[in-house]
């Protein structure tokens, strides 16, 4: 397995692999810049990526999948499901609806499996979708990806008050990286 974090500017990206080939976009960051680390690391005739996941809906972490979207076929999304009114979040649904993509929203306990990865979705603990949030920083998608005795816990963009709901939920977030 793999897992590699994109310096894409202010804003979050990270690529997984898994043994068997599956490949999975955790954000986009704030621009195209994704699509340039995607084209070094996924070879050039590559033009899928099985899974893709918002973690919320802010530009620094939107925008770089809308030209995902554009550029890739696209298998399966998760995302909370949080609604914004920006012009980023109405590209986003337009672009859903368009390629008539396979949408899941994120509710605490999904598993998704990848041959032996596994991606745990650890918050939210209940739905959000049509939710509306000024700031939809701590409704972010909390994932934790486990390897053998290898895991990564991805986060988005939570606060302290939700990283405190996490642990009195007895959340296991124990991760290594």
């Amino acid at each position: 397995m793999e897992v590699t974090f994109f310096d894409v500017g202010q804003g979050d990206s990270a690529f997984i692999e898994s043994p068997q080939g599956q490949q999975v976009l955790i954000d986009g960051g704030p621009g195209s810049k994704v699509l340039e680390k995607l084209g070094k690391e996924m070879p050039f005739w590559d033009r899928s990526i099985d899974l893709v996941i918002l973690s919320h809906p802010e530009k620094d972490h939107l925008q770089g999948l809308l030209e995902v979207l554009k550029k890739y076929k696209v298998n399966y999304v998760l995302w909370s499901g949080v609604k914004r009114d920006t012009a980023e979040y109405d590209e986003w649904v337009r672009l859903l609806r368009e390629k008539k993509l396979n949408v899941k929203i994120a509710v605490a306990g999904q598993k998704i499996k990848l041959g032996k990865v596994e991606l745990d979705v650890i918050s939210p603990f209940e739905s959000q979708e049509g939710e509306i949030f000024d700031d939809s920083n701590n409704s972010s998608v909390v994932l934790k990806l486990i390897f053998g005795n290898d895991s990564f816990l991805f986060t988005g963009d939570i606060s302290k008050s939700v990283e405190q709901d996490l642990v009195s939920n007895n959340s296991d977030i124990n991760s290594d990286v």
